[in-house]
């Protein structure tokens, strides 16, 4: 992973548009991953669905509470990814009053699956998911890794969380690793 550029697919974003009036105002609009990434440094954390357990009372909350601190270490924008469509992505934000990290919706699995990322979650029927990893971007290259370990699409409920912990992300940066992979 390290040194490739992050996949450019086309994420189906929902944006406020006050021009269109209603209890609705919201359009559809096409955002390329790649213009995410462009001349700037971006940590992207990617998780296996909005309201679940780890991500809701842990992964978000905690890059929310943090997002100054990775400032403060030259990070432009954190990115949240998960493979559930935009309405859901919106409705989580709201419900856990994120304003600070951007939740992408990659509802289809496009950048996971080129990230080589998309597990099967049929067991607990959640169908294709994102296994839990996280990045560190620097102008659209992957300059750093984390992955959680023993990806699987096995039936497994294992959902370990520790390696994309924004702590752990946090802490690689203060220590100036040029490039890591854990």
């Amino acid at each position: 992973m390290l040194g490739r550029n992050v996949p450019n697919v086309c994420l189906k974003t929902r944006v406020r548009d006050e021009s269109i009036g209603g209890d609705n105002p919201f359009r559809w609009e096409d955002v390329m991953s790649g213009d995410l990434f462009s001349g700037k440094r971006v940590v992207l954390f990617s998780l296996p669905g909005a309201f679940t357990p780890t991500c809701s009372t842990f992964q978000l909350p905690n890059f929310e509470k943090l997002y100054p601190e990775f400032q403060a270490e030259g990070v432009d924008d954190i990115y949240c990814m998960s493979v559930n469509d935009a309405f859901v992505m919106y409705q989580w934000g709201k419900q856990q009053g994120v304003d600070k990290v951007k939740l992408l919706p990659d509802g289809s699995g496009y950048f996971t699956r080129h990230m080589g990322m998309l597990i099967r979650k049929d067991h607990v029927g959640f169908g294709e998911r994102s296994w839990r990893y996280a990045m560190i971007v620097d102008n659209g290259v992957i300059t750093h890794w984390f992955e959680e370990p023993g990806i699987n699409d096995d039936g497994s409920d294992e959902d370990p969380y520790g390696e994309t912990a924004p702590e752990h992300i946090l802490d690689t940066l203060r220590a100036g690793d040029v490039a890591k992979a854990a």
